[in-house]
């Protein structure tokens, strides 16, 4: 289990091209995840850690929802027959999470969309599209044109702590 850890933690950093002190790797207190080896990876790549805190199975609302999600599709099985049928429902199932499945967290997009820099080109698309529906039946908008929800700039599990200018009010460097 150590060597998927670390393997699949520097696979990712190098395949997204992750910038040094960019990242922080929220983990549970498996013992995988709180090794030596572990540690010193994270170290040499500069990615910073946090762990759930402890005897807390739902630290990390960002699994726990997609976790909700999962079990609530109504292609989740009350059982798996082996291995194989859990390992080729998750691939299918991740594969959609992240690449048609909207969030309202990341403003309706797909994680894909808002990884990749297309949720701009896309917003663009979907406000000409929702001013054209406006322009054809402004009534079923109450006469006040639609706007889409904004882009969170950045999203926390565990927010670093606010930054203060000298003489002004603290800055929040998280979203809500």
């Amino acid at each position: 289990m150590l060597e998927l850890a670390q393997q699949l933690i520097a696979d990712t950093v190098a395949r997204h091209d992750v910038e040094r002190g960019m990242l922080t790797l929220h983990a549970d207190r498996g013992a995988a995840m709180r090794s030596k080896p572990v540690a010193s990876l994270l170290v040499d790549l500069d990615v910073a850690k946090s762990h759930s805190r402890p005897h807390v199975s739902d630290d990390n609302p960002y699994s726990e929802s997609q976790f909700k999600t999962m079990k609530y599709r109504p292609e989740f099985p009350a059982r798996f027959g082996c291995i194989e049928d859990a390992r080729s429902h998750c691939q299918a199932f991740f594969a959609w999470y992240n690449d048609q499945h909207r969030h309202s967290g990341i403003g309706h997009m797909t994680p894909h969309s808002v990884h990749y820099g297309l949720a701009m080109e896309l917003r663009v698309i979907r406000q000409a599209a929702l001013d054209a529906a406006f322009l054809a039946n402004p009534n079923r908008f109450k006469n006040k044109r639609p706007q889409l929800p904004p882009m969170p700039t950045a999203a926390w599990i565990s927010p670093p702590p606010e930054e203060t200018k000298p003489d002004s009010e603290p800055v929040a460097r998280t979203l809500n």
